[in-house]
């Protein structure tokens, strides 16, 4: 038969496969052996690495789960039982466990990551041809080999092995690169007619992770004993059924896991895979050597394990356990995640604590104090939160944040921009009085009802002027400080916010309701009035906002974003500072992902305060193959594009248009922009910030 009329009927079959089991249990047993074939002092720095020993090479890890699987892709692992020859070992990382949740029939494997051959348009990235055909007594099995079309981390090579006639996988085997690791991943999927024919009962997964000089060789072995195998239920009235946001069921695992065990010898009673020798040997050397350390600790091991938990601590998140007083997660030390440039901003660097408290009832106690450095600007921003979830089930809490805004000027500057013509208007030589900026706000926020949110607070600022000696002369003419114009500011504001997501998907962790995703967009309104006189308040406003935004994955590992907006101050017969809460400047780094599609990269950071009112659009699109692999071949590194488009509308802006393209790495982002003002061309600049180890 023909490769490409077996393609047509595997990729035929592929989407009904992939959905047809909706819902298992199972146990899950993964042995693992590690193998440090170089090693340098940069290998303790990895985030993810386990601790070694001085002088040990080959580590042996084992790991027993119970695996809750509900369709489309909701995995819920608890681990029961760990054992092996690393310390604290506590389970797979989380990167790995992706291996092991691979349904063949997927559009994309690995979470998201790669790109299937199984997938409808697989024929534009892969080629294929019929390697070998195999026989039983009852069927005939097509080893189809794939190769990608041009090196790309998306793509992948190997072989899989389907039956005719009923066209399932038998298995798969796929080898390619993912981040900072080269992988090797074979499944072995359940007989023909079997409970488990569409789903894996074994994987053969080896790993070989370079960095800086360091070489580590991991060799994974798993075994899946499936329990309960729920297959769908084809719904004949779909457009009748009421949709189900809450997935409780499918995120939560029921069984016992009270009940933790460390000791090697629980393995041996329900071991599905056997030890070889070499892994036997491993076992009892390490037995050996750690009844040497308990019968004799030196006084240069102990240094040289201060040294290596300093290391982790400048580079690693690190937690320090206060005992039955919380957990406190701090960011590295030398976190060069943290660390980012723009054209606008300069050079800036962010550091964070937070302090977790959880108590009765799945209530939360969180603390987070947050200080950086902008060194364009040289300024230090700093602020600590507090967030109190008193009733989990609603969403309920109170919160409390105070530190030190952006530097801001009155709006008595706006009367002065009004005057100015658009043909001549230059930022540079209107006189600016900078304030100082100290706030602090109260509030309390309760989820009404699914989806809908109502937080209600107050906000105060006290805001002094960055240069007292101007203001110096007007204060000697009003030493009661009755002058419009002053060097210090108090305002005291009530706010509501309202924020509506319809279609809310959640699950409930216990007590405490957890947030999903949603198909539609999320939308919210914004009111703060400021009350004179209310401790020592010396003006009034009005503040208006609202806000819709929607992020929303298209399949093949494409996305789209997009957000629009407008605000406006009311009741501006008084002084007031122009002080948006959704159209605002952000010094300081906060993730390529979080703020790179939503926000202008080159505006002018006094542009924000230039108005009161403003009306924004931004868009974003993500894809991989975009461009690139139709210009260069070679272009393995790239993870991922991105388009970017953004429109404001302010006075003197009419319009300020953005446009951006980027790319992603596994090591960085990288993202060039060019701006249009008033339909002529302003400016170009790019966004840098690192991303290795952090996605």
């Amino acid at each position: 038969m023909p490769v490409d009329t077996i393609l047509n009927r595997v990729i035929l079959y592929a989407p009904f496969y992939e959905k047809i089991v909706g819902e298992y249990t199972a146990d899950l047993y993964i042995k693992a052996k590690a193998d440090i074939k170089k090693k340098n002092l940069i290998l303790r720095f990895v985030p993810f690495m386990f601790d070694t020993d001085k002088g040990v090479r080959q580590y042996i890890m084992e790991s027993h789960s119970e695996l809750h699987y509900t369709a489309p892709n909701i995995y819920d692992q608890k681990v029961k039982a760990c054992s092996g020859t690393v310390k604290k070992y506590k389970g797979v990382n989380a990167d790995i466990l992706d291996f092991f949740h691979v349904n063949v029939y997927s559009s994309d494997l690995l979470n998201k990551k790669l790109l299937s051959p199984l997938q409808n348009d697989a024929r534009k990235y892969y080629t294929y041809s019929i390697d070998s055909i195999l026989y039983d007594a009852d069927n005939v099995h097509y080893k189809i080999s794939f190769v990608p079309k041009w090196p790309s981390y998306q793509l992948v090579e190997g072989y899989f092995i389907v039956t005719d006639k009923v066209w399932s996988v038998r298995e798969m085997l796929f080898t390619g690169r993912s981040e900072y690791r080269l992988f090797t991943n074979h499944i072995e999927m359940g007989k023909i007619g079997d409970d488990d024919e569409f789903l894996p009962v074994a994987c053969k997964v080896d790993t070989r992770f370079r960095f800086l000089g360091n070489v580590v060789v991991t060799n994974y072995n798993a075994a899946l004993h499936y329990k309960d195998i729920k297959y769908q239920q084809i719904q004949h009235q779909l457009g009748k059924q009421k949709k189900m946001y809450d997935l409780t069921e499918s995120y939560t695992l029921q069984c016992d896991t009270n009940s933790f065990f460390t000791d090697k010898n629980y393995f041996q009673k329900m071991r599905p895979l056997s030890l070889n020798a070499n892994e036997e040997k491993i076992y009892n050397e390490y037995d050996l050597r750690k009844d040497s350390l308990q019968n004799k600790q030196s006084f240069k091991n102990n240094k040289w394990s201060f040294f290596g938990n300093a290391g982790d601590a400048l580079i690693s998140n690190y937690y320090i356990d206060l005992s039955n007083l919380g957990m406190v997660k701090c960011s590295p030390i030398l976190n060069p995640f943290l660390l980012s440039y723009s054209a606008t901003d300069g050079l800036s660097y962010k550091q964070e604590f937070k302090y977790n408290r959880y108590l009765k009832g799945d209530r939360l106690l969180r603390i987070v104090p947050k200080v950086g450095y902008n060194f364009k600007r040289k300024e230090l921003y700093w602020s600590a939160n507090t967030d109190f979830d008193y009733w989990p089930a609603k969403r309920a809490a109170v919160h409390l944040q105070i530190g030190n805004g952006n530097r801001i000027y009155s709006s008595d500057v706006l009367d002065e921009l009004k005057d100015i013509p658009d043909s001549i208007f230059n930022f540079n030589k209107v006189e600016l009085n900078y304030f100082r900026d100290l706030y602090a706000t109260f509030s309390h926020s309760l989820e009404v009802f699914n989806g809908f949110t109502l937080n209600l607070g107050v906000s105060a600022h006290r805001r002094t002027a960055v240069n007292p000696a101007a203001f110096a002369p007007i204060d000697s003419l009003h030493p009661g400080g009755d002058s419009k114009i002053k060097s210090k500011y108090k305002s005291f504001a009530p706010r509501i916010r309202l924020e509506w997501t319809p279609g809310q998907y959640y699950y409930m962790n216990g007590k405490r309701k957890v947030n999903l995703h949603s198909d539609y967009p999320s939308v919210s309104l914004d009111w703060e009035r400021g009350v004179k006189g209310v401790l020592g308040s010396t003006g009034k406003y009005e503040r208006w906002e609202f806000d819709v935004q929607h992020q929303r994955s298209l399949g093949l590992m494409k996305s789209v974003y997009w957000r629009l907006g407008g605000g406006m101050f009311t009741e501006q017969e008084e002084l007031y500072f122009v002080d948006f809460v959704n159209f605002s400047k952000n010094n300081l780094p906060v993730g390529w992902n979080d703020d790179i599609g939503g926000v202008f990269q080159l505006l002018d950071r006094r542009w924000y305060n230039s108005s009161n009112k403003y009306v924004r659009a931004n868009f974003t699109y993500e894809a991989p193959f975009l461009v690139l692999p139709h210009i260069v071949r070679y272009t393995r590194n790239v993870l991922n594009e991105r388009l970017y488009f953004g429109a404001l509308l302010v006075p003197h802006l009419m319009p300020y248009l953005e446009l951006g393209y980027g790319i992603g790495t596994h090591i960085f982002d990288l993202g060039v922009f060019v701006s249009n003002v008033n339909g002529r061309f302003s400016q170009i600049g790019c966004k840098f910030t690192f991303e290795l180890f952090n996605r």
